[in-house]
């Protein structure tokens, strides 16, 4: 019985300290990626100037005369 509870005890004192300590994982986005990089490189290079889409004309409404 002594035994159960010794491991009961050390299991819940290691998931204690599982609880406390700061995680080390790394999501697959923060890894260092060559060919994304180099796109990336790239499209910032050229000095791209856009220009505005030209506006259709305005449409006049025409006034209806009362009788």
């Amino acid at each position: 019985m002594k035994r159960i509870f010794a491991t009961l005890a050390a299991v819940t004192a290691f998931g204690g300290l599982a609880l406390i300590a700061p995680a080390h994982a790394v999501p697959p986005t923060v890894t260092p990626s060559p060919g994304y990089d180099a796109r990336l490189q790239e499209s910032r290079s050229g000095t791209t100037i856009y220009t505005p889409a030209p506006r259709p004309p305005k449409q006049r409404k025409k006034r209806v005369q009362p009788n």
